[in-house]
């Protein structure tokens, strides 16, 4: 349990810190949660973009 919550306590700080959302810019609950949505995706394809292997340099040729 404390292990899981770790994890999320450890994005919701990353979202804070790094992507500033310490205070969300648009009002109302729509706009927060719209706001919230869009940095957690983009934290996702940072994420997502890790797991992907390398690519070999242009021109290399793959055996």
């Amino acid at each position: 349990s404390r292990h899981r919550r770790k994890k999320v306590e450890m994005l919701f700080a990353h979202l804070k810190r790094i992507l500033r959302m310490a205070r969300l810019r648009l009002r109302g609950p729509c706009g927060a949660r719209d706001e919230f949505l869009l940095a957690a995706t983009a934290q996702n394809l940072r994420r997502l973009a890790k797991l992907r292997p390398p690519t070999p340099p242009h021109g290399a040729i793959a055996v």
